[in-house]
């Protein structure tokens, strides 16, 4: 699982939903989640240090939790179906026992926000849902592998190639090529 914190909320250009965004802790990727209009206010009053004049709905929420002795330990988005993520609450109770409530997604942020709980991602959805968003970290990636390959001649990049290629068909098993080019018998 990655621990995510909330990078801001954004607008779609084409239909301009908001969406919220998360970025995992190397900051190279990003999820956009798309959520309405309402919910982004929520998580952006939530992530202010200033409370409301009136407790806005997971204000009500957290309260709810601590009068009623449960701490929400942490969110977990862990799936996506059919384009919508899926999310839990993981609470405890003060007398000793868990709970595991299922929430949207953007309820969950705005309750996690609000309550300094962690929001996790299963690795998974993280690889499935993310975009890069480090362009210096990708650039300085592109020129470590444009020096490597301007410190390597032709001859030595075609003798790794097929020696990656041997090593790989040797792992599998597969038909050893003879001198001559034709496979040998197994």
């Amino acid at each position: 699982m990655v621990e995510m914190r909330v990078a801001g909320i954004a607008l779609d250009a084409a239909s301009r939903s908001p969406i919220v965004l998360l970025r995992d802790p190397s900051g190279r990727r990003q999820v956009p989640i798309w959520i309405d209009q309402a919910q982004a206010q929520n998580i952006m009053a939530g992530l202010k240090d200033q409370p409301p004049a009136r407790p806005l709905s997971h204000d009500l929420m957290a309260k709810l939790l601590e009068a009623g002795g449960l701490e929400l330990q942490r969110v977990i988005i862990h799936t996506i179906e059919d384009s919508t993520f899926r999310a839990v609450l993981k609470l405890s109770g003060s007398d000793g026992q868990s709970h595991e409530l299922d929430a949207r997604p953007s309820d969950a942020i705005a309750l996690a926000v609000r309550t300094g709980s962690g929001i996790w991602m299963l690795e998974e959805v993280v690889a499935d849902a993310s975009i890069p968003v480090d362009a210096e970290a990708d650039a300085e990636d592109a020129a470590d592998f444009r020096r490597f390959l301007d410190g390597i001649s032709p001859a030595e990049l075609v003798r790794n190639i097929r020696q990656a290629q041997s090593d790989s068909d040797a792992e599998q098993g597969g038909d050893e090529e003879a001198p001559g080019g034709e496979p040998t018998p197994s």
